[in-house]
């Protein structure tokens, strides 16, 4: 379990999903600075900036659940590959959820501010190397389904 390779992609990839809850993904300034980050709703910001905000915040732990619950499925490469390519989709619904809440907080601040600036934070950059490694563990994971079918043929 542990000595193989997705094992460690697997855990980088929750650890991260998991890192980038309490890093901020996006700050906007103008006068003051504001990040968002995963259940950072503002409230005047709207109803969809604030549903996407707390999407992200859900999003985050559930695809660090499936990387890491994905390490121990070792046994059950069929089931583990599901549970991969779940953390995947996962984490395409946390960026997008993300990213929606970050746009419609920029509204916000554009329609409020005269010059309002908006930048990506580490939070951000924390979360695009994990469908990476989600695929990396993937190719793990049926490099070592290509093996154990090798050697069922002898």
């Amino acid at each position: 379990m542990l000595a193989r390779i997705q094992s460690l992609y697997l855990f980088i990839a929750g650890a991260l999903a998991l890192a980038s809850m309490f890093v901020p993904f996006w700050s906007f300034s103008g006068g003051e600075v504001v990040y968002f980050r995963d259940f950072g709703a503002l409230e005047v910001a709207g109803l969809v900036q604030v549903t996407a905000s707390y999407a992200a915040g859900v999003f985050s732990p559930l695809t660090a659940i499936a990387a890491i619950a994905a390490i121990f499925l070792y046994a059950n490469r069929a089931l583990q590959t599901k549970l991969i390519a779940l953390a995947v989709v996962l984490f395409m619904c946390d960026l997008v959820s993300g990213l929606v809440a970050a746009h419609f907080m920029n509204e916000y601040f554009e329609q409020t501010m005269a010059a309002a600036t908006h930048r990506p934070e580490a939070g951000l950059f924390m979360m695009l190397p994990e469908p990476v490694l989600l695929w990396m563990a993937l190719k793990g994971v049926r490099m070592d389904d290509k093996i154990a079918n090798a050697y069922k043929r002898l």
